[in-house]
């Protein structure tokens, strides 16, 4: 299976999706290598960078459902880098 290193970075603006997206991530937990949280408390927003190794696929559909949730933003930013497990 090819596998490939990318960041999905996300701004948080609706902290009563926080939940949820605690939920999603926990759920990809097998592919999360780690998470940084930033609060930005000037501007009421939190900004999240998640460093993961897995199939573009499920790169994708992880970053698709963060996306979808009200009030929050992400985007995948991929590796040249694919690994052959």
């Amino acid at each position: 299976m090819e596998t490939r290193v990318a960041v999905i970075g996300i701004i948080v603006e609706n902290k009563d999706s926080v939940e949820k997206l605690n939920e999603i991530l926990h759920s990809y937990a097998d592919v999360i290598i780690g998470r940084m949280g930033l609060p930005y408390k000037e501007r009421r927003i939190s900004v999240i960078s998640i460093a993961v190794d897995a199939p573009q696929d499920v790169i994708a559909a992880l970053s698709g459902k963060i996306g979808n949730l009200p009030g929050i933003s992400a985007k995948a930013a991929y590796s040249n880098v694919i690994s052959h497990d």
